[in-house]
């Protein structure tokens, strides 16, 4: 499998789901896919642990499919890995009812979002080395809507195609671009006016 013909996005199964609820494959697995192929001994640089460690958590990754052994790199002393995959996708809805999923579950959305915000604070740190190109390019967004949750499924259909039309390899003059894309309800709690009666407990 040559680097282009990996899969552009693969949807998780349980075992995947598995090998994923731990936040440190995650991490590994997130690095593989953000800046290619590498090494357990340099993925243990940067996430500070042994190349003990992450050859082990390597193993497993490939045991359910999420990477795989670059044998276009390395030798017989140095191994090369790569994501078998350009990213990942998960419905929730496709494990919530599985008690032995749980754990799994709740470390990989957990992780997912600390991610998300590690990458956002990495990218403020750099912004004097992006201001040449992307000073009024890159986006943070938060919007609020009143929708259903249909209308917020479709809403989210719509984006993701969006996206995806915008997939490619990587071409001369391109920078590595994250797309965050979450929408999710949140209960309204307005303060009321008039306090608790006098005598509530509440």
């Amino acid at each position: 499998m040559t680097e282009n013909s990996r899969e552009a996005s693969r949807p998780l199964d349980a075992r995947m789901l598995r090998a994923l609820g731990h936040p440190l494959r995650m991490r590994m697995l997130e690095l593989l896919q953000a800046d290619g192929p590498a090494t357990a001994t340099g993925l243990g640089k940067r996430v500070g642990e042994s190349s003990g460690t992450t050859s082990w958590h390597l193993r497993l990754l490939a045991e359910a499919g999420l990477v795989e052994e670059d044998t276009g790199r390395g030798n017989k002393r140095e191994r090369w890995w790569r994501s078998a995959q350009q990213s990942t996708r998960m419905r929730a809805v496709d494990f919530i009812d599985d008690p032995d999923l749980a754990g799994p579950l709740n470390t990989f959305l957990r992780s997912s979002l600390e991610q998300r915000y590690q990458a956002e604070t990495q990218f403020l740190s750099e912004l004097p080395r992006w201001m040449d190109r992307w000073h009024d390019k890159a986006v943070f967004d938060d919007g609020r809507l009143s929708l259903t949750p249909e209308e917020t499924a479709a809403m989210s259909a719509e984006v993701e195609a969006v996206i995806d039309r915008y997939r490619r390899d990587a071409r001369p003059g391109d920078d590595n671009v994250i797309t965050h894309w979450s929408a999710f309800p949140r209960q309204v709690r307005p303060e009321d006016p008039e306090g608790p009666a006098e005598g509530d407990e509440s």
